[in-house]
């Protein structure tokens, strides 16, 4: 097998969408693309820097806590999901059989992940939910003591290192004593992408940040026969880098004379399949940079401005074991790291270097870019980030 890049994700591959009904696959395919658009939008419209993460974090957190809700809380949840009409007692059971899909002639996603309810001592986890949660959504259920909240901390830090291998720290860094309930979410993914790049044939170059911004970046080269689109309306490249178990990475690279934040405003579900849809095989010099992200997020806010807000509140309707009304959500912690490198190298002969009898076309990304990784077999988006500095995390 031919080494590739690997790719190392720290955040949460998930999909939680379900019906009683026989669902079209399409349909809960652009469910869950409406839903990252959306809470990528929300993110990346609230700071200027890199951005990643997960929807699939969250969706997999608020689904596994969907399923003890009622009344206008759930109703609620249902809708800022994307999931109206659709049965919340059957989403763990589809949630458990898509997180296990391998593609047919695909390696097998090496994930590690996890996702934590966390409600307070005064709010008992009954072993029923706790036996869900672990084996529909691969998570953890447990109360904590909130008000011994370096405790509190420590123990949430250690359980995001343990479903990581190491790769998620510091998690949480500071909590409320008044804390109901808290979500946390972590994961740590490696894939490669196929075809690889050449270590050898990386070397410095200059990186855009913007007009009077400069920065020099390892480069990664390889050229090869690649998917490429252009949407004329949103004047972007659309580039598809396949990785080895069946997923890919989209890089959306914005015209020279074209804002990236114009660009998010027109990314959405419809505007995602549409770019896969067009894209096609081509000649290509790829040049894309090196980059680390580590990236964390209080969720709260952001999942307040997408209508997800009466599970914040004192009259949520949380069900608790035994019938009584639990806690409110008190704080969604997200935290993701994604790190693209040629490790591993290319030992192929002739690999990375220009096999074609005349020089192709070259796509150098070398100025702000958004980047898609998506289930190529299902369209499901499972991560959405933008890259400003590829020098900064």
């Amino acid at each position: 097998m031919t080494p590739s890049v690997p790719l190392s994700l720290v955040s949460i591959l998930l999909l939680s969408l379900a019906s009683s009904e026989t669902v079209d696959p399409s349909d809960l395919t652009n469910r869950n693309a409406d839903f990252a658009a959306r809470l990528y939008r929300a993110v990346s419209s609230r700071t200027d820097d890199n951005v990643f993460l997960s929807a699939f974090t969250l969706s997999a957190a608020l689904s596994a806590l969907l399923t003890t809700t009622g009344g206008p809380t759930q109703d609620q949840l249902l809708r800022g999901l994307g999931l109206t009409g659709l049965d919340p007692q059957t989403l763990p059971d589809l949630f458990q059989n898509l997180r296990t899909v391998v593609p047919q002639g695909s390696v097998a996603m090496n994930l590690r992940q996890g996702v934590a309810i966390l409600p307070s001592q005064s709010f008992k986890v009954p072993p029923s939910y706790l036996d869900l949660v672990q084996t529909k959504f691969g998570g953890n259920a447990q109360s904590l003591t909130y008000t011994v909240a370096q405790e509190a901390i420590d123990t949430i830090n250690r359980w995001a290192q343990d479903q990581t291998g190491n790769q998620v720290r510091d998690l949480v860094t500071d909590l409320d004593p008044q804390t109901q309930l808290l979500l946390a979410t972590a994961a740590s993914y490696q894939t490669r992408f196929s075809p690889s790049f050449n270590s050898s044939l990386t070397q410095d170059e200059r990186f855009y940040v913007d007009r009077y911004h400069v920065v020099m970046v390892p480069m990664m080269f390889r050229a090869d026969k690649y998917f490429l689109a252009y949407d004329r309306s949103v004047k972007v490249g659309v580039l598809k880098l396949p990785m080895a178990d069946g997923t890919a990475m989209l890089v959306v690279l914005p015209d020279e004379d074209v804002d990236i934040t114009s660009v998010e405003e027109e990314v959405t579900a419809e505007k995602i399949q549409a770019w896969i849809r067009q894209l096609k095989k081509t000649k290509l010099e790829v040049q894309l940079p090196r980059f680390l992200l580590e990236r964390s997020y209080s969720l709260r806010d952001v999942l307040q401005t997408l209508n997800i807000t009466q599970v914040f509140q004192d009259d949520a309707d949380i069900i608790n074991m035994g019938g009584a009304k639990g806690p409110k959500l008190t704080q969604v912690y997200h935290k993701s790291v994604v790190s693209v490198d040629e490790s591993g190298g290319d030992i192929t002969p002739g690999g990375g270097t220009n096999v074609f009898s005349t020089l192709p076309p070259r796509l150098t990304i070398n100025r702000p870019f958004i980047f898609i990784i998506y289930q190529q077999m299902t369209g499901s988006v499972l991560f959405m980030g933008r890259v400003i500095d590829p020098t900064k995390k």
